[in-house]
């Protein structure tokens, strides 16, 4: 029996994630200042999930997985320019 990443066991990740950046959209847009540090390690961490699945499971996540790149290109739409910059 393998002890490997499954469909759910990654899909609730990727949950977990888009959860993450959804609080993280909602603080940046009451104008709160937010630390990313962690939500890239957890990033890399369902990065290394998914790499681990097979192809067929890695298809039927996607669908999961472009809704989370959408969520953190609308995160990443409200972060303000650092200072000196545009």
């Amino acid at each position: 029996m393998s002890k490997g990443p499954t469909d759910k066991t990654t899909l609730a990740a990727i949950d977990s994630l888009r959860g993450t950046v959804t609080m993280a959209r909602v603080l940046v847009e009451s104008g709160r200042t937010i630390d990313l540090a962690g939500l890239d390690a957890e990033a890399a961490t369902l990065c290394a999930q998914v790499a681990k699945l097979p192809a067929a499971i890695g298809q039927r996540l996607r669908p999961a997985l472009e809704a989370l790149v959408r969520d953190v290109e609308g995160l990443a739409a409200t972060l303000p320019y650092p200072p000196g910059r545009p």
